[in-house]
């Protein structure tokens, strides 16, 4: 048996003496299999002391939780066939809750983990019930959690007690608090808990509940449409820290409020620049720092200070997405660094040192990270003047002027936002001559309220013409030309490119739908109970049938031309694969030309290697086909 050494030195001298071979300018560049096994590391918890570090990976197939030992290698502590949902450690570090499910259902069950040797221990074990969110009392002695196992539709707060294993039900129950509830914060000292009540996706309220009375009271109260994010309250009790919109801009700010009032504070004290939104905020274990996450037009930066004095700390040297931070006692912050070149991995950075260290190394699969591409940041008008951000990703050798074959790559959401994280796929189409745009319409998060509100319910297809505007772009500019332009989104951004293909029928060449909506009608009735509320609140009530079949693509399926390809997995929970045979079915009726790939054992979107393996591959076998 080779070598690993020995492997790699082979693995070279056939790529350079291919590449010398067929004597192309383009580097010799292996086949998207090969990328798709590039894999990188996310943080998942520091002890206080600062000596133990948790992170995940896919490493080995599926995402699985590892331990840095002392000398610096991963020990696993998962293997679970599915890989995990979530990983909560304890205050001590000892132990851990890890989330798990079966198959993409998303219908996590809980296990408490010893950290040291990964032994489980399965605290629930529920059908068709999502069991999640769960945080540790400071104590260790409890955890709480919410679950839907009342009636599959609800979320209530539960209370279990680890060394019993009983669990009682804390809140959620009263008629005035059902829904979609989230716990956002738990008090140092286990008294008080705040409980972020959603009533869609960009309105919620706090309520503060007494854990040990059981009493609560809501904190906000308001008559607009407000998003609470981030609430962490302060030793004394009364003081929360949060991010909230509810200002003239309508951005999402630092702020602060307390439990007597519900008049909410900004801080602006020139600590963070006032143009950009900050997704959340968090706290050192004992309130002494604090740092927020501030999206800067898709990039993520880290911004620290002390608390008390409002002195700023020094931010790690790094240009990419900073998208995870913890302190230990020293001060010193466990952070996640990606980048559109550069697959995540954990960090470890010391403010008052300046001693940045890298904790773990991505794996590239044999493949020269020097070769990828950055985007570029454009913005481009669309139908009524407004402009919209974009990420425009060109090959390294790309010609201005020259027209080449481009995707236009649609995000799911519809509130998300196409942020220039690592992507494997795209660098893989970049170096086999593709170009590809990634705008973020109106409806994207990341730009204040207004923005996200622009494609609401009767509105929902004016973001279409956004996707309209961006072909024009690039059409104009010379990028691309009719004949070589594809369109590919998954989730919302499925139905993107279903809305795409049925209201302009002649634009694109290829189509790729992955986990997307057909229907709306028969997606709100057959998604998750719990999902439900949510969603109607974004595209429009199961009351209003007229307009839910108006905006969906299948009632003009007999417009496609456009061949399509579309992906699915069989136990998706939240875009139900009916849609897709939905769709698929009725292409076949008219003859059209319609693909397709359902995976058995997923759910919204492939996670397991083989999978994304084989999805990718049929992607880049469908767009070389119909754009070569």
């Amino acid at each position: 048996m080779k070598s690993p050494a020995a492997l790699g030195a082979a693995f070279c001298l056939t790529v350079g003496a291919l590449s010398a071979a067929r004597g192309d300018e383009r580097p010799y560049v292996p086949d998207i299999s090969t990328f798709m096994q590039i894999g990188g590391a996310y943080p998942a918890g520091i002890t206080w002391d600062g000596q133990t570090v948790f992170f995940t990976s896919s490493m080995s197939g599926a995402y699985q939780v590892y331990r840095l030992t002392p000398e610096g290698w991963p020990y696993q502590l998962s293997m679970f066939p599915d890989g995990i949902d979530y990983f909560r450690p304890s205050y001590g570090g000892d132990r851990a809750i890890v989330g798990a499910s079966e198959g993409g259902s998303e219908q996590s069950q809980i296990y408490l983990m010893d950290t040291q040797t990964g032994r489980l221990e399965q605290l629930t074990g529920f059908e068709n019930v999502q069991v999640g969110n769960v945080l540790w009392a400071p104590d260790d002695r409890r955890i709480y959690y919410r679950s839907n196992q009342e009636n599959g539709r609800d979320f209530c707060i539960y209370r279990m007690d680890l060394e019993s294993r009983a669990s009682e039900p804390i809140f959620g129950g009263q008629e005035e608090v059902r829904g979609y509830n989230v716990i956002a914060d738990v008090s140092g000292d286990g008294r008080w808990m705040i409980i972020d009540h959603r009533t869609s996706n960009t309105n919620s309220n706090l309520y503060l509940l007494d854990l040990a009375s059981g009493g609560y009271r809501p904190l906000t109260r308001d008559d607009r449409d407000v998003r609470y994010v981030s609430p962490w309250m302060m030793p004394d009790g009364r003081t929360i820290w949060l991010v909230c919109n509810d200002n003239p801009e309508r951005i999402s700010r630092v702020a602060r409020m307390t439990v007597d009032s519900p008049e909410v504070t900004f801080v602006d004290d020139g600590w963070i620049d006032p143009r950009w939104e900050v997704s959340g905020i968090g706290f050192s274990r004992d309130y002494r720092y604090m740092y927020a996450h501030v999206n800067e037009e898709g990039y993520l930066r880290l911004r620290m200070r002390e608390v008390a004095t409002g002195e700023v700390l020094p931010a790690p040297p790094l240009e990419g997405m900073v998208d995870w931070a913890e302190f230990d006692r020293r001060a010193d912050v466990l952070i996640g660094f990606s980048g559109p070149t550069r697959a995540s991995d954990v960090w470890h950075w010391s403010p008052s040192t300046g001693r940045l260290r890298q904790l773990t190394f991505a794996a590239y699969a044999g493949i020269d990270r020097e070769l990828f591409s950055e985007p570029r940041l454009i913005h481009y008008p669309s139908f009524d003047g407004l402009r919209i951000p974009a990420f425009l990703y060109l090959p390294r050798d790309y010609r201005e002027g020259e027209p080449i074959p481009f995707i236009l790559h649609a995000h799911g959401g519809p509130e998300g936002q196409f942020q220039p994280y690592f992507r494997r796929n795209i660098q893989y189409l970049l170096l086999n001559g593709y170009g590809l745009l990634a705008p973020n319409p109106r409806g994207s998060s990341g730009y204040g309220h207004h923005y996200m509100s622009l494609d609401d319910y009767r509105k929902r297809e004016d973001s279409l013409r956004d996707y309209r505007a961006a072909v024009d772009w690039l059409v104009e500019r010379g990028f691309t030309k009719p004949g070589q332009l594809a369109i590919r989104g998954g989730s919302y951004g499925g139905y993107v490119v279903l809305g795409m293909i049925t209201s302009y029928p002649e634009l694109f060449a290829a189509a790729v739908s992955d986990v997307g909506i057909a229907n709306f009608e028969t997606f709100l009735r057959n998604t998750r109970p719990y999902r439900r509320a949510l969603r109607e609140a974004e595209y429009g009530p199961l009351s209003d049938v007229e307009f839910l079949r108006s905006i969906s693509p299948i009632h003009r399926a007999d417009r496609i031309r456009t061949p399509l390809l579309v992906v699915h997995g069989a136990n998706d929970p939240r875009v139900p694969v009916d849609e897709a045979r939905q769709i698929i079915r009725a292409i076949k009726s008219q003859g059209g030309q319609v693909d397709s790939l359902i995976f058995l054992d997923e759910g919204h979107g492939a996670a397991k290697r083989a999978n994304t393996i084989a999805e990718y591959r049929k992607q880049v076998a469908f767009f070389d086909q119909y754009l070569r």
